[in-house]
């Protein structure tokens, strides 16, 4: 099955709304853990706007499953953090600081020679590398190119079209996306606006190695719990297959 990783940013960011630290990001990990989670995520930004470096270092100390790390590694203290933590998996996303959220996949044609000596220092410390992509057939084989073992297909154009009823096209462009990447012995991860709803068409795509979800799911949390909305992702996730066929 493609395995579910649970981004925590806005657990971080209802906690940063007071100074009372609560909710706890470690207790909503542990939550997350017990209900089977396969991965926890976190995006540190410079700005500290929801996860802060404490959360990043707290969770390396109790994880018992896949730590991924996203950002930028070419902003504030990013590549330190992660290289002193040594996480499963980096995922590296090109977004600027005062991005409101991430909103595009890595342009390699411009960056390409950037990121290889990044990517160089993260896989010395046997850290997985996943780059953040759009669903752009002409740039996903570079990311062999530079280093990567994976890509993560940023999904909000797909959870778009699928909330508008329009999503056949769109959704073909991600099959031809992951099967590029796949053909260039890269891993397919996915992340971005997935939900509930969303996630079992989504993930019809064969060899989906593992999605990424925050926003919606700790939104649907606040009426379920997060314990059973984990529960709801997963199930939906034991269903598909990692070699089902379109």
């Amino acid at each position: 099955m493609t395995n579910l990783s649970v981004n925590l940013n806005r657990v971080a960011l209802l906690r940063n709304s007071r100074n009372i630290d609560i909710p706890s990001v470690t207790n909503a990990a542990k939550i997350a853990v017990e209900a089977g989670v396969h991965g926890i995520t976190v995006h540190p930004r410079p700005d500290e706007r929801h996860i802060k470096p404490r959360d990043v270092y707290e969770l390396a100390q109790m994880l018992t499953v896949e730590f991924n790390i996203e950002g930028n590694p070419f902003h504030g203290n990013f590549m330190d953090m992660v290289c002193e933590i040594k996480p499963t998996q980096c995922t590296l996303v090109p977004d600027a600081p005062d991005a409101f959220t991430s909103n595009s996949g890595w342009n390699l044609a411009e960056n390409r020679h950037q990121l290889v000596p990044v990517i160089e220092k993260l896989k010395s410390f046997d850290i997985r590398i996943s780059l953040f992509m759009d669903a752009d057939s002409n740039q996903i084989p570079l990311a062999k190119e530079v280093g990567a073992d994976r890509i993560e297909l940023y999904t909000e154009p797909y959870a778009t079209a699928f909330r508008m009823g329009e999503v056949e096209t769109v959704f073909q462009k991600y099959i031809q996306a992951a099967k590029i990447a796949q053909d260039n012995d890269l891993g397919v991860n996915a992340g971005h606006d997935l939900n509930l709803q969303n996630l079992e068409k989504f993930c019809s795509i064969p060899n989906i190695l593992e999605v990424s979800i925050g926003h919606a799911l700790i939104a649907e949390a606040l009426e379920m719990g997060l314990h059973n909305t984990v529960k709801a992702y997963l199930k939906i996730l034991s269903s598909t297959s990692i070699n089902k066929v379109i």
